[in-house]
């Protein structure tokens, strides 16, 4: 077994310190080295709790992503230029690099110099995320992937990607956080909470709020006997398109703003729906919270999170997100549902979900360090 991992990542989100500090109680040096101690469009601390972390130097790159399904995107392009030279003076048995830019390059490099060491590639990565990255980027994933002795994915989507690039050694670590303060918040809902829409994350084009708007007036025009209460949690850039939108009168929008991390579980508590209408995203960590929290998820299917947890009609109602009428139907049934029904749904979501704990994902994770240390 390796006694040495090192984890290179861009920065630590807090639901992702559980998961870390699980591997860190299993692997004797666990180290961490991030791009950056966090990225400024994140409304969250740096909190590193207690790990061993690095800070690398590093440029970062302000870009402009253009996806096929018509949103831009900001993304930060963080280059930590002198990975070769931390993995030389820690020595790592293995290396486990997060995304496939210039840091896994370096890593690659590193592992090519260092015969004994090994390398892990995690990729977050969905069929939908990567989709418009542009030639040169395939170009380089095809020499970087076969470059890994395995690669981590988080699930079918992101093992689908990967595999078109001959890559067969794969292993499957999905999102995770800490659950018990979301198993924690009560089942039970006021009447006015069970219906109530509660949407968690950044105010960007990429979250399909805009077309899931348009469908949820549609609804409201045509139920006006019904009072609809969406519930943002979040900013960003979007927050005043959002406000100027034209809402039939029984809607409400409240924007509830940012909010700490500590502070969702009372949030989650408020609602009674998740809304995840998403354009294209890698994972959807708010979908395993809302899950534990209880709430049902009105969910895109290009969130990879509610492609893998979430089942039609049983835990949530879903939809693709650039099809109206999907969206709209998704939303009728949901506003349909008896109450009842409701009250079921919500304790078979709690349920389906409390298995992936951040030490389930980390013996995820050791499998794939096992496997790389001893392939035989």
């Amino acid at each position: 077994m390796a006694k040495g991992v090192a984890l290179l990542t861009n920065f630590i989100a807090p639901y992702r310190l559980s998961l870390y500090k699980a591997m860190a109680a299993r692997v004797e040096n666990w180290q961490v080295f991030v791009s950056t101690p966090m990225e400024p469009n994140r409304p969250w601390p740096s909190e590193w709790g207690g790990l061993n972390v690095t800070v690398q130097k590093n440029i970062t790159i302000r870009r402009s992503w253009q996806h096929p399904h018509g949103f831009v995107d900001t993304l930060y392009v963080h280059i930590p230029y002198d990975t070769i030279w931390v993995l030389k003076k820690y020595q790592p048995d293995v290396i486990i690099s997060q995304e496939l830019g210039m840091r896994t390059l370096q890593a690659a490099l590193y592992r090519k110099l260092n015969p004994k060491s090994r390398l892990i590639i995690w990729g977050l990565y969905s069929e939908y995320t990567e989709q418009g990255r542009g030639k040169l980027r395939d170009m380089l994933r095809r020499w970087l992937l076969p470059q890994a002795d395995a690669v981590i994915v988080n699930g079918k989507s992101g093992a689908r990607y990967i595999q078109q690039f001959g890559v067969t050694k794969i292993f499957t670590a999905p999102y995770t956080t800490e659950m018990s303060p979301f198993l924690s918040v009560p089942l039970a809902k006021e009447p006015n909470q069970v219906y109530r829409l509660l949407y968690v994350g950044q105010l960007i084009e990429r979250k399909g709020l805009i077309p899931f708007l348009k469908a949820l007036a549609c609804w409201a025009q045509e139920h006006r006997e019904r009072s609809i209460e969406l519930w943002l949690l979040g900013d960003g850039p979007l927050r005043t398109t959002l406000e100027q939108q034209v809402l039939p009168q029984n809607v409400l929008l409240r924007f509830v703003g940012n909010v700490q991390y500590a502070e969702l579980p009372e949030m989650y508590a408020q609602g009674g729906i998740l809304v995840f209408p998403t354009l294209a995203d890698e994972w959807g960590v708010v979908v395993n919270e809302a899950m534990a929290a209880g709430l049902p998820i009105l969910g895109s299917i290009y969130s990879q999170a509610v492609e893998e947890l979430c089942v039609d009609g049983v835990t949530g109602w879903l939809f693709r997100p650039d099809r109206d009428s999907e969206i709209y139907s998704a939303l009728d049934r949901a506003f349909s549902t008896k109450i009842e029904t409701l009250e079921q749904m919500r304790t078979k979501v709690r349920e389906s979900i409390q298995g992936l704990t951040p030490d389930w994902v980390a013996d995820r994770l050791l499998e794939a360090i096992h496997y790389v240390s001893d392939p035989n």
